[in-house]
């Protein structure tokens, strides 16, 4: 067999696969509904204390116009995550949500450094927060062995490991990649709302 017949096996390959190639997305968006459903639903529900939170200098965000910016992250995370749910505008709302996320990332992570928990092997090489993986695994093993020594320990972990939450951008901004896909793939060919729209408008 030639390599230009390989070479055209594999690109007829490829060509059916393009057929299902609505599936990347539809998983994208599968996974991230929920995470921003449950997100802003939370802000909105607790509007008071979640606007306290984010003005707050001392021991918050210290946002300017709390209530306004509690209203923009909950509105745009609750109704942006059952958008992406149906593929519905999905490249237009990945723009407020990618915005929402920077902003999270930025006010809420950057001090924390890049990694949300404090991985004692680190999963990227730009982790910039060294300090605080060794002291937050520090603690983490102080805590253990208090817990070892005056807990039922083996109670306290049936369920996962003890641990502590370093609290940096690594959720953010992997959402925000993902989010990023979204804006330049679409909500996906043949499943989601945008497809199917987008099909009766060009028919005319």
């Amino acid at each position: 067999m030639s390599i230009q017949s390989i070479t055209r096996r594999v690109q007829d390959t490829f060509a059916k696969i393009q057929t299902i190639e609505g599936i990347a997305p539809l998983l994208l968006r599968i996974y991230l509904a929920p995470i921003f459903i449950k997100a802003g639903y939370g802000k909105l529900a607790a509007f008071e204390d979640t606007a306290a939170y984010f003005g707050n200098s001392d021991w918050g965000l210290g946002l300017p116009f709390p209530e306004l910016m509690t209203a923009l992250a909950g509105g745009t995370e609750l109704i942006g995550g059952w958008l992406l749910l149906f593929g519905l505008a999905t490249r237009f709302i990945a723009i407020p949500l990618m915005v929402t996320m920077a902003v999270a990332a930025v006010t809420a992570h950057w001090q924390y450094g890049w990694h949300a928990l404090p991985e004692s092997t680190l999963t990227v090489p730009w982790e910039w927060r060294m300090d605080l993986i060794e002291g937050a695994n520090e603690r983490k093993e102080a805590a253990r062995s208090l817990l070892q020594e005056y807990g039922n320990y083996s109670w306290l972990t049936d369920n996962g490991s003890i641990t502590v939450l370093k609290n940096g951008i690594e959720f953010a901004a992997t959402y925000f990649i993902m989010l990023l896909v979204l804006f330049f793939t679409g909500g996906g060919r043949f499943t989601s709302v945008d497809h199917f729209i987008g099909s009766k408008l060009t028919a005319k």
